[in-house]
């Protein structure tokens, strides 16, 4: 039987030993912010799903936004 090489180490000057990048904040919607969608336009948040999904009026369309929000600024 064969023994595990064990945990794989890098060289310092490895391009791979480069510490993985946090994820950027998760941003929070309240009832009645105005919003920007990349594609939907402008908006306004009438109901919170949690931190899940937010439901927001663009201009008498309703669209349901997934979280992460990453295509939604809060203006």
């Amino acid at each position: 039987m064969t023994k595990s090489a064990g945990a794989r180490r890098y060289l310092p000057s490895s391009p791979f030993n480069v510490p993985a990048a946090d994820a950027p904040p998760i941003e929070v919607f309240e009832v009645g912010d105005r919003v920007s969608h990349d594609q939907f336009g402008l908006g306004r948040v009438i109901a919170v799903e949690g931190d899940a999904a937010v439901l927001i009026d663009f201009a008498g369309r309703q669209g349901r936004i997934l979280s992460p929000f990453t295509k939604l600024t809060k203006l």
